[in-house]
This record gives C-alpha cells, sequence and structure tokens, in this order.
C-alpha cells in the first residue's frame, strides 16, 4: 500500500501555444504596423494620452498591445516604445498580475458597483509604478449605468491613470465614451503573415509541418493570429512529430483542395449526380457537409473577384497552387451565374442553422445549382456555362 503520508507528485505546467508566444514589445506586432508606430510616437514624443480605445475582430492582438503599451509606460527604463521585458514591472505585466495594471473583464464587472469601486481606487496613487493602468477588456458589456459612472473619470482622470479599452464590438459604446477616448482599429492579419507566424512556431517546437498544412490553418483562422495559433495548439496534441494537410482537414472536418476541385469540376460540367456522388464521399470521410458548403462559398468568392478582374493575390479562400483553377472557373462559370450560385449557398447556410437535414439541403442546393443555366438561358444577356466567351465585364 503506498504511504499515506506520501503527496502526488505536482502535475508539470503547460503554457498554451497563444500564450507563450504572445509579442512582447511593439516590434513583435504583426499586421498592426500602424498601431505599433502611433503608438511608440506618443511615447517618444510625450503625448501620451489618458484614454484608448482598441478595437477589431478577435485575436488581432488588441490585449496584447494593451500590455505592451503598459509596460511601455511603466518600465522601468520608460516611458520608452521599447520596454526592457527583463524589470520586475514588465514581467508582472506580462505575466497579467502587476499590482498597477489592471486588468479587468468587462462581461463579467459590468455594474456600476464596480465601476464605483474603480472610481475610488483611481485617486491611489500607484504604489510601486508611474502609472496606475486600467485595462478593461470586453468594454462593450458594461451596463448604461457603469458607462455613465465612468465619463467623469475618464474624462478628467488624474495624472497617474491610464485608461486602456479593448472591443469587438465598437458600435455599442456611447457615443460619449469614444468621444474621450483615442481609437485605435485593429485590422484582420494577412493569411501570409500568420502563415509565417504559424511556420516559425512550429520550427521552435522542433515539429515539421506541411506548408500546405500551414497555410490551411492560415486561412481559416480569418484574419485571427489567435485563432490559428488555437488550432495549431490541437494539431501539436495528436500530430507531435510531422502535422500534414490530411491531419488538419481530418481534424477541421472540412474537404481537401482535390475533392473541392472535383466538385467544382462537377458543377462547372452541371453534372448533378456526380456533384452528389463527390458529397457521398466527402460525408463518409468525415467532412462536415455545413463546412464543405462554407468552403464552396468562399471559393465561389474567389472565382467572382477572378471574374471581375481582379489578380490572384486577392484570394482569400483557394490556395496559392490553386489559384490557376480558379481563375479558369471564373472564366466558365461567369459573373452572373457565381453571383446566383452564392446566393443559393448563402440561403443554405442560413437555413442550415436551424434544421437538422444538412445534407440534404446541401444535396438541394448543389442540385439546384447545376440546373442555373435553365433559369439563365431565356436571358441572352446572361452568362451560360456553354459558352466559351469570356464572361461579361
Amino acid at each position: 500500500m503506498p504511504n499515506s503520508d506520501s503527496h502526488p507528485e505536482p502535475v508539470p505546467s503547460y503554457e498554451v501555444v497563444a500564450r507563450r508566444y504572445r509579442p512582447q514589445g511593439f516590434g513583435e506586432l504583426i499586421g498592426q504596423e500602424h498601431v505599433s508606430q502611433a503608438l511608440s510616437n506618443a511615447i517618444t514624443t510625450h503625448r501620451v494620452g489618458h484614454a484608448y480605445l482598441f478595437t477589431g475582430a478577435r485575436g488581432t492582438g488588441k490585449t496584447s498591445t494593451a500590455r505592451i503599451f503598459a509596460k511601455a509606460l511603466n518600465c522601468v527604463n520608460g516611458p520608452t516604445a521599447e520596454p526592457c521585458n527583463q524589470c520586475d514591472s514588465c514581467q508582472r505585466i506580462s505575466a497579467g498580475d502587476d499590482v498597477d495594471v489592471l486588468e479587468i473583464d468587462g462581461a463579467s464587472n459590468n455594474g456600476i458597483d464596480e465601476i464605483r469601486e474603480l472610481r475610488k481606487n483611481a485617486g491611489v496613487c500607484p504604489s510601486r509604478s508611474r502609472f496606475k493602468i486600467y485595462i478593461i477588456d470586453e468594454v462593450h458589456m458594461l451596463s448604461t449605468q457603469a458607462f455613465n459612472g465612468l465619463l467623469k473619470t475618464l474624462e478628467e482622470p488624474p495624472g497617474h491613470v491610464k485608461f486602456i479599452f479593448c472591443t469587438t464590438e465598437t458600435r455599442k459604446i456611447p457615443i460619449t465614451i469614444l468621444s474621450r477616448c483615442q481609437r485605435f482599429d485593429f485590422a484582420g492579419i494577412a493569411t501570409r503573415s500568420i502563415f509565417d507566424r504559424l511556420r516559425q512556431i512550429v520550427k521552435e517546437e522542433g515539429v515539421e509541418a506541411e506548408d500546405e498544412a500551414l497555410e490551411v490553418l492560415a486561412r481559416r483562422a480569418a484574419g485571427s493570429m489567435r485563432d490559428s495559433q488555437s488550432l495549431l495548439e490541437q494539431l501539436l496534441s495528436f500530430a507531435s512529430e510531422r502535422i500534414t494537410v490530411a491531419d488538419v482537414h481530418g481534424m477541421l472536418g472540412t474537404a481537401g483542395d482535390q475533392r473541392l476541385a472535383a466538385m467544382v469540376k462537377n458543377l462547372v460540367e452541371r453534372n448533378a449526380g456526380a456533384t452528389l456522388s463527390e458529397l457521398n464521399v466527402a460525408a463518409q470521410e468525415g467532412v462536415d457537409v455545413a463546412l464543405l458548403i462554407e468552403q464552396l462559398f468562399g471559393y465561389f468568392r474567389d472565382c467572382m473577384v477572378a471574374a471581375v478582374g481582379c489578380p490572384a493575390d486577392t484570394f482569400l479562400y483557394a490556395s496559392t497552387a490553386n489559384s490557376g483553377d480558379v481563375i479558369e472557373a471564373g472564366r466558365r462559370f461567369g459573373l452572373q451565374t457565381i453571383l446566383a450560385m452564392m446566393q443559393i449557398l448563402d440561403q443554405t447556410l442560413s437555413r442550415m442553422k436551424f434544421s437538422t437535414q444538412a445534407r440534404i439541403l446541401a444535396e438541394v442546393a448543389l442540385v439546384r445549382i447545376c440546373n442555373l443555366d435553365h433559369s439563365t438561358s431565356a436571358n441572352p444577356n446572361k452568362y451560360s456555362f456553354y459558352s466559351s466567351e469570356p464572361p461579361p465585364q
């Protein structure tokens, strides 16, 4: 029997990829160079405001930028545009437990009582740092009473207080709050930038990965660096030595490029039977039917872009290797047909959210697309599948 006095060995702590590779300085922020430059210039020219609003989609670096800005202001060498990340203040802020940099979740601290407490504490000088900084995440979740209670403090805060608000829903913030903040909009991160970062991470993790696999992850993240790193985290848990594109599609429940290309080819030829057969094989392989329709919707978006004459670097969903196929599909379909197909798929995706018959809805949509020529042939101005002429411009 085990000794009753013995204690179980502690479980090794593990830090997830998104936190382990979080940017620690303005130079490490990816895709937000305009924000980095503006904040750095504000520090070097001594024009730091008292309230900032960081807005943009999830996973674009808002909270990370807020922490970096806080470190730049409170670093032992600061205020500086390049925090040292070595002093106790920088390290505490990076860990999220600095006594003078308070990170508040707006969703769970959204009442007037919490704001009253904040106003009372704001008047107290910082314990050891230069500034007392309040980072309020998801600030749009504050109640109307909470926003009203914050107005006076936000307009005339003590000299040692700085506010940084982060939100994904700017339209939900009262104009009275917006007018008191310097606003910075965080753009979605380019697929290529996400891909480069993922490749750097897998290299540092000592894992091999196919470039095509990382490209699929980067496209799937849709501009969110955090989403891409969370997906990579899942892959590392079961493909710890080499990540393949098959691993990615298997995890996501999506169809591979070859399967998608085969379906598009059958749609171009208006072969409904072959199209449904491809759908059946994809479903048997574990592909989520709703995700497959989403993939087609994105593919046809790129076809639309190609049909109106845009270059391949404007494609968002098709892989680099398949750009030629997208351009050819756009030429074969024609703009009017592509728009009709996208409308069908959009309606289908909306209906799938409220139905348990996703596969049947997908099949109906694909058959309708294969028969679009019957509704367009009556109008000679609409482009037909059979035409060998280029699409109308």
